[in-house]
């Protein structure tokens, strides 16, 4: 129920922060705080990651999807060396746009999803937050879809040049409107099933392994080395997600980039599979995952070890305006021990 009158102000009182449930309080915060300057503050480190690791990004890509039979680089760094050589260092950031657009949607729909679903289920269990990050994984992809749609596009377009002769796509926003003139909601879904497999496990292993690690480190605030410890626990998390649905991803990207000019190579997902290995073998599941971990750890490190640090920061005095919300106050209790149920 919305209440009239001024906005309420929510205090967040200090209490000492292990492991995961940081993360569960932290969403819960989350939502409550959209309607402020909040989720500004928890999209720079996003947006910080997504400027970092867009290059190893389209790396990835163009590795993943390059003819087999005229093969343009034959590795990781030999890739960085063409595209900044051929394409300048912008080159390395063609379709940045998408997932800058999309960054600040989908890292609330994460956040609030995995928070509500700890809610739901009641206990913070390792199980529970792999179940929670698969939630949060798969209700993402609605986002997520036309956005890393959209990157892939932009970053095959114009491989090799400079300055591309005919641009299909002046932006990303242009792009998806030009796929949906052409092809419909259909069009702008494709890699819909292939993103939904990656990312709902993905995310699952990402929150499981995090919250595995920092149980296991022991990441609390009077620990010197908590910071290191977070950085560790993020990054390989990242890693781990990333591993564990990687052959995936490779589908993902192929069957997104299908078309780019007109040419269409594959009629579905198994038809993908199928091709690929009878080209390239089992080996190809691996194309781009040396760019693909390079990026991971740093990326992911940041981003988990700012969001406990900004929760942390917030719970030490600071104040968040919500106009029009209830619950008027909130109080963050002290966390007990890993066994016991949260109290949220």
């Amino acid at each position: 129920m919305r209440r009239g009158g001024g906005p309420q102000k929510v205090k967040l009182m200090h209490s000492s922060l292990p492991h995961t449930k940081a993360l569960w309080e932290f969403c819960k915060l989350f939502c409550q705080c959209s309607r402020t300057g909040l989720p500004k503050v928890c999209w720079i480190p996003g947006a910080a990651g997504v400027l970092v690791g867009h290059p190893f990004d389209t790396v990835k890509v163009r590795l993943q999807v390059q003819n087999v039979n005229k093969p343009m680089y034959r590795g990781t760094f030999h890739c960085f060396q063409s595209i900044i050589r051929q394409e300048s260092m912008l080159g390395l950031y063609k379709g940045i746009g998408s997932p800058m657009m999309g960054l600040t949607f989908i890292n609330a729909i994460v956040f609030g999803v995995q928070g509500n679903t700890m809610r739901m289920l009641g206990r913070d269990t390792p199980l529970n937050q792999f179940l929670a990050g698969a939630s949060a994984g798969a209700i993402q992809c609605v986002i997520c879809c036309p956005v890393e749609l959209a990157k892939t596009r932009m970053q095959m377009q114009g491989t090799g040049e400079k300055k591309s002769k005919r641009k299909m796509y002046k932006n990303s926003l242009d792009c998806l409107v030009r796929i949906y003139n052409k092809e419909g909601i259909r069009g702008i879904n494709r890699g819909m099933v292939t993103t939904l497999v990656r990312e709902t496990p993905g995310f699952g292993v990402y929150f499981l392994a995090y919250d595995v690690l920092t149980r296991s480190l022991g990441c609390e605030p009077e620990d010197p080395y908590m910071i290191p410890k977070l950085l560790f626990a993020g990054g390989m998390s990242g890693i781990a997600s990333w591993l564990s649905t990687y052959p995936v991803d490779v589908i993902k990207s192929r069957l997104q980039a299908d078309g780019v000019g007109g040419v269409y190579q594959y009629n579905g997902i198994m038809d993908c599979v199928r091709q690929s290995i009878q080209k390239e073998g089992w080996r190809v599941f691996t194309r781009g995952l040396t760019s693909t971990l390079l990026r991971a750890f740093p990326v992911n490190a940041t981003t988990f070890a700012t969001v406990t640090l900004f929760l942390m920061y917030m719970r030490e005095g600071g104040e968040c305006s919500i106009p029009d919300s209830e619950p008027p106050s909130v109080q963050l209790q002290p966390l007990q021990t890993q066994t016991q149920p949260t109290s949220m």
